[in-house]
């Protein structure tokens, strides 16, 4: 294809865009594995390749411009969204020049708060740019960054860091600092911040000028001395930066602590450092220890070197809790990222630790989901069944998708209950002349086994809400520690996401569909395992080419399977190349 011509905007939509994902994530895989052996002249040179290729700079506009939610949000040049030529001429001219727009600052409410938080909205240009320094600097990074970080990494997520919290206080109860840090994205230092991101000085100077390019508010023009403006591809990636280092400090404190181990010798270091955690998700952290003073001073220490950065921690919203006890008039337990995480007293028959830990939705995140189903129902007076129920369906969704992975079904239940309430209020406002009985019939039909379901069938089609309940509790599993998605163990985490640069997509799916185990010998798929989409019905005997007919097998297994079946099955160019991309 060529890089020059600009006569079509086919061109543009021509593109092969899975061929450009893997050119650039081997390049980033590269980078990784340097970064981990410590070859900083290596992964700086492979940063400065990236950083010059077509294929990253490409793939950096196709998501400011396409892919990402907020594209048609204009920065301070006025453009919301380009053409495919226009997308094909900035590519072109995508490069590290030590320029940045100033940035419009508007002020949105955060979820569930008063508060409200600060949004800089950087031009098309600067977004794609500091998408494609994101792509360079990122993969040196994961290489670097403590295992326990969960917050705006790639891999990683919520469940995570929560399911963390879980395995170490699954055992022995502990006292819990759970800080909050104060205006983490508009205070820190950036001198401090280009001191510890050390990179060359090309992209050091690029950098800087992001950092210092002020915002425009009210139609002023401000100043930007400290802080990265939230906003930005680049920001969050910089907030982790400069945060990185607060566990190994941390645990560093850990081994200089007296403590004894049962039997009065002095613990290891190494015990030391397992019995105390932190575990931070972004700019919220929680420090875990079953002693007191220990987490005292350990929020003395965090409190010193957060200094270093320009930042302090929001004395209001940092408290020490006991996940079993009660601790200075305070509940046992503590919210973190929307869920409640407490301790109860079990008898020894139900547990030989004497209590069992419980994480369950944060009462304040259940008030927050029936507010917005409230404001749904209520700005559908007049709208048809079916409208509520397609306004409804994804809020749902998503709701129950994020806390479906702990102890969520009485809590499931319970709003299933007043959500029906709200429902038939809203049917009854509707018919104010029919009695209850019509309304019922009318709104709540029976579908299969299944009574009293809110829905309508319109053209053919039936409208169903989504209840609660019926979305499966799943244990989340933790992701292994100093791991990352740019290390290429593709068998992990196409296991976990079900996709992956260097995999055909189907075989990813269905890595993710079977949890990594292949079907014929029970056995989990190893990094150097050949693997082969298999037809269950053989297409000979009328089997078709669709998911529920596909299964992922050894090569060895298949070919059992194919002898034992006597079908013939004609194997797949992309699962023979498996091999060699593994």
């Amino acid at each position: 294809m060529s890089k020059t011509s600009l006569k079509t905007t086919v061109e543009w939509r021509s593109i092969n865009w899975r061929k450009l994902e893997r050119r650039v994530y081997k390049l980033q895989n590269r980078i990784y594995q340097a970064a981990q052996r410590g070859d900083i002249k290596t992964y700086r040179r492979l940063q400065k390749l990236l950083l010059k290729s077509w294929y990253a700079k490409a793939l950096a506009v196709r998501r400011v411009s396409q892919d990402n939610k907020g594209k048609k949000t204009a920065g301070v040049d006025g453009v919301k969204s380009l053409t495919p030529l226009q997308r094909l001429k900035l590519t072109i001219k995508l490069s590290l020049d030590d320029k940045a727009d100033a940035i419009p600052r508007v002020w949105i409410p955060k979820p569930g708060k008063t508060e409200k938080r600060p949004l800089g909205i950087p031009t098309m240009r600067d977004r794609a740019l500091q998408t494609l320094v994101k792509m360079a600097l990122e993969p040196e990074w994961e290489a670097r960054f403590e295992p326990n970080s969960y917050g705006f990494r790639v891999g990683r997520s919520c469940h995570d860091a929560i399911e963390a919290i879980f395995q170490s206080i699954r055992l022995v109860p502990k006292y819990v600092l759970d800080a909050d840090i104060a205006n983490c994205f508009d205070k820190i230092n950036h001198e401090a911040l280009l001191s510890k991101l050390n990179t060359f000085p090309q992209l050091r100077r690029q950098i800087r000028a992001w950092l210092k390019a002020g915002v425009i508010e009210k139609e002023e023009y401000k100043k930007t001395e400290d802080g990265t403006p939230q906003g930005g591809a680049l920001s969050p990636l910089l907030a982790n930066i400069a945060l990185h280092g607060m566990e190994e400090r941390i645990k560093q404190h850990a081994e200089t602590l007296d403590i004894k181990g049962s039997h009065g010798r002095q613990q290891s270091k190494r015990d030391k450092r397992s019995a105390i955690s932190l575990i931070r998700y972004a700019d919220d952290f929680v420090i875990l220890h079953k002693d007191l003073n220990v987490v005292k001073e350990c929020k003395a220490i965090i409190s010193k070197w957060l200094k270093e950065m320009g930042l302090e921690l929001k004395e209001e919203k940092t408290s020490i809790v006991h996940t079993l006890n009660q601790h200075q008039n305070e509940t046992p337990g503590f919210d973190f990222l929307g869920f409640n995480i407490r301790q109860h007293e079990v008898g020894r028959t139900h547990s030989k630790s004497g209590f069992k830990t419980i994480i369950t939705p944060s009462k304040m995140s259940i008030k927050s989901h029936l507010r917005e189903i409230e404001t749904i129902v209520k700005s559908h007076k007049s709208a048809p069944q079916r409208a509520l129920i397609n306004k409804l369906n994804p809020v749902i969704h998503g709701w129950t998708n994020y806390y479906s992975t702990v102890v969520s079904k009485e809590t499931f239940g319970n709003l299933r209950n007043k959500i029906f309430e709200k429902l038939r209020a809203w049917a009854y406002r509707r018919h104010p002349k029919k009695n209850r009985k019509w309304i019922c019939k009318k709104y709540w039909i029976t579908i299969g086994e299944r009574n009293w379901e809110f829905a309508q069938k319109w053209k053919g089609k039936t409208y169903i809400l989504f209840n609660h309940p019926d979305k499966p509790i799943e244990r989340h599993i933790l992701v292994k520690n100093n791991v990352s998605p740019y290390d290429g163990n593709l068998v992990y985490w196409s296991n976990r996401h079900g996709k992956n640069p260097l995999l055909p997509s189907r075989v990813a799916k269905l890595l993710k569909k079977q949890k990594g185990v292949c079907p014929h010998c029970n056995m989990k798929f190893l990094e150097q395992d050949v693997m082969e989409v298999d037809h269950i019905i053989p297409q000979s005997k009328g089997g078709r080419d669709e998911w529920e007919n596909l299964q992922l097998l050894h090569r060895h297994c298949h070919d059992e399977k194919t002898a034992k079946d006597g079908s013939l099955t004609v194997r797949k160019k992309s699962a023979n190349s498996l091999r060699s991309r593994m």
